[in-house]
């Protein structure tokens, strides 16, 4: 292995795609125990190394050079080796920076609190003096040196101006916990997550439905891994170009593309034209529940809409922890608020919205058998499929052309 990333755990690594984005090389995921660390760095068996949690401060006394900043802030996140000599470097500042201030957060003058105590933190803290922070707090917990816990933030630092969150807690695959409850932070004005598996976690979600401005951490992480490729390749890049086209790539490949609409409205049809011309795999919600609980009609008449509704979640909140899909929902998917939250962590909602004149009834939709329920439905979700969607798009259309429209975002 030449090129690659070490870590406790990697399954919801996107570095390698970033990295070999660029061209210059391979990269591999090597997962790593505890135990396992020193022998594999001494060994030198590589050209150059992302280091990532819980290794950039376990990795530092094993390098023979270590950056001043690297040193400064503790902890390292890059390792070069130039003729057996080891070389620890830390980009993830750079990194932090340009997702701070993509994010329109203002730091300057400002409290704010740091969650956790581990590496990303340490330079979360330095990025936020760089950035002229009034008052910086690591939160943690347990009481630890320099580090408050979160029970003392509740109780004493209500009056955050910022929180950054520096912890695992959010990633995939446990994408619906939140580390923090920011409703006790009336003062807030920025939220940075580092996590970027999932696109959105919880806690910049709740910050965004606040109107708070709000960022996950993909964007840190290309940012940091073109940085990382300089010091591997020993040669300047078009850093800011690179990083915006590698951003807007992967965010687009690691994107959930979700349909929702009426019954009869093309969302299937649709939705396998997508998806194969994006070669990417379709998830029908429907379907999934017909698997699980036998066919819809016999659990609307023997269980109760409520089974069902309750079933959809389920499925919905699995399918939601996915990532890159084309997922076409039931119709009435999107009247459940905690369905659509957990649809928006990975992915992005698309209305297809057709006129009621053209949508059949079929004897497999018990709300929709007949042509009056069909309209008494229409009027009465047309609202909530509006105000859920971040894209409305004309379902009266031509099949080919509305799926043209999805993959366009019209």
């Amino acid at each position: 292995m030449d090129y690659g990333l070490i870590g406790e755990k990697l399954p919801h690594s996107f570095s390698k795609e970033i990295h070999e984005q660029l061209g210059y090389y391979e990269y591999s995921l090597i997962e790593l125990k505890k135990e396992e660390l020193q022998d594999f760095i001494l060994q030198k068996n590589f050209k150059a190394l992302n280091v990532t949690i819980p290794y950039k401060q376990a990795v530092m006394p094993l390098l023979d050079e270590i950056s001043p900043d690297a040193q400064a802030i503790g902890a390292v996140n890059t390792v070069v080796n130039r003729d057996g000599v080891l070389y620890g470097y830390n980009t993830d500042f750079g990194g932090m920076k340009a997702l701070i201030e993509r994010a329109g957060v203002t730091v300057k003058y400002k409290k704010v609190l740091i969650l956790g105590t581990g590496g990303t933190s340490l330079t979360a803290r330095a990025v936020c003096e760089r950035l002229g922070a009034k008052e910086i707090l690591r939160v943690s917990r347990r009481e630890t040196d320099g580090a408050i816990t979160y029970e003392q933030a509740y109780a004493d630092h209500t009056d955050a101006d910022v929180i950054l969150n520096a912890t695992p807690c959010g990633m995939f695959p446990k994408i619906f916990d939140c580390p923090i409850d920011i409703e006790k932070f009336p003062k807030l004005s920025g939220v940075i997550d580092v996590i970027y598996n999932p696109l959105q976690t919880r806690l910049v979600l709740s910050a965004r439905e606040r109107d708070i401005n709000a960022e996950g951490g993909l964007y840190m992480l290309v940012a940091q891994a073109i940085l990382a490729a300089e010091h591997f390749l020993g040669k300047e890049l078009d850093t800011v170009k690179l990083t915006n086209e590698i951003y807007d790539k992967i965010y687009f490949d690691k994107r959930n593309i979700v349909l929702s609409g009426m019954p009869a409205s093309g969302k299937s049809t649709v939705g396998k034209l997508v998806a194969k011309q994006l070669g990417r795999e379709l998830l029908d919600t429907d379907s999934l529940i017909v698997e699980r609980g036998g066919d819809i009609p016999t659990i609307f008449r023997e269980k109760g809409e409520k089974v069902f509704r309750d079933l959809e979640s389920e499925v919905i909140r699995e399918v939601s922890a996915l990532s890159g899909k084309v997922i076409s929902l039931g119709g009435g998917a999107i009247l459940r608020p905690e369905n659509v939250k957990a649809l928006r962590q990975n992915g992005e909602i698309f209305f297809i919205d057709r006129s009621p004149e053209y949508l059949i009834p079929t004897d497999d939709r018990p709300l929709a058998d007949k042509k009056e329920k069909i309209l008494r439905l229409y009027n009465k979700r047309i609202d909530t499929y509006m105000s859920t969607a971040d894209y409305i798009i004309d379902g009266d259309c031509d099949p080919d052309d509305v799926a043209d429209s999805i993959i366009n975002g019209e």
